[in-house]
């Protein structure tokens, strides 16, 4: 399959380095301010060092990518709320050219998922988005192999900077703002943390899995009751190791309903995953409890789950 990368982050820099090793090829790769575009396939190790060393992936408009010879539009910007955009127009520019469209972008379907499944509806192309939820965990495509129907419940750790602030929190005793300087330190907490730690990202990928199990719901971000982690004092996790419990951020959709805040688990139950690893667990009709766990970004991982999505559009 020939793909379109928007984004040049860690996830749309490890799609086009990986791509090849799955089969496919780039044909255009941007980001916000440059392009490159080659109908035969770009030279991607001459692409991504150009990022590194200058800022850009190449000499063509960003626009460019959008127009150029693919067949699946790999949609990487950074998730941006309310209307969604840029990413909602990239999907939608696609589909109106009847390609196939994967996203690590959760802002689309999160925000605007009814307009993009109209949008699909009358596009030859298809959208795909597992990877929006749990990195390489395959939460999407479990989800739609079970059946939604057959599935009344989700709940999940799904960020990893809260769920690493946390899991320090409880084992070492330290508070809040000690552990959360340590994990900008190592690259695990964005400087500018809140997205992470007041529960938004978490419900992002809430409204995204409460979609995939009620289509019909039209689900956004206003409609999930969110909780963060910013004020939870050490003194919590403290009182909970004594009883052999701790806490996580947990997301949950059960009875129509997207709820994210700091919740009482088992020590060492599937809920209580250590460091920045995630975990979900699928209440099902018929086969019971589904546990799923692993790493829930990062660039390769979460570029293997885009990739898996565009094998998809394949069979």
């Amino acid at each position: 399959m020939r793909l379109a990368v928007l984004g040049a982050g860690a996830v749309g820099a490890s799609v086009v380095e990986l791509a090849a090793d799955y089969g496919h090829s780039v044909t255009a790769f941007a980001d916000s301010s440059s392009a490159v575009v080659d109908s035969d396939g770009i030279d991607a190790a001459d692409a991504l060092a150009a990022k590194r060393t200058d800022g850009v992936v190449g000499s063509d408009d960003p626009s460019d990518a959008l127009s150029a010879d693919y067949d699946v539009l790999v949609e990487a910007t950074p998730t941006t709320l309310g209307d969604a955009e840029p990413g909602f127009g990239h999907v939608r520019t696609a589909l109106e050219r009847d390609r196939h469209v994967v996203l690590a972008n959760k802002g689309p379907i999160a925000e605007r998922f009814p307009e993009i499944r109209s949008l699909e509806a009358e596009s030859a192309g298809e959208v795909r988005f597992g990877a929006t939820v749990g990195g390489a965990m395959p939460v999407v495509t479990t989800i739609e192999d079970v059946g939604p129907s057959r599935i009344s419940a989700m709940r999940g750790v799904l960020n990893g900077t809260a769920n690493f602030v946390l899991s320090r929190m409880a084992a070492e005793g330290l508070d809040y703002e000690h552990v959360l300087a340590e994990a900008q330190d190592l690259g695990v907490a964005e400087a500018d943390p809140s997205f992470d730690v007041d529960g938004t990202d978490a419900a992002l990928k809430g409204v995204i899995v409460a979609n995939v199990l009620d289509p019909d719901g039209g689900y956004t971000l206003a409609d999930a009751d969110v909780d963060g982690i910013e004020d939870l004092p050490g003194s919590m996790l403290e009182l909970a190791k004594e009883d052999g419990r701790t806490i996580r951020l947990i997301v949950e959709f059960a009875d129509g309903q997207v709820r994210v805040g700091p919740r009482l688990v088992p020590e060492n139950a599937a809920l209580a995953p250590a460091g920045t690893r995630n975990a979900v667990q699928l209440e099902t009709e018929h086969a019971g409890q589904l546990d799923i766990s692993g790493r829930g970004a990062g660039g390769a991982e979460t570029a293997s789950a885009v990739l898996s999505d565009v094998e998809r559009l394949e069979s």
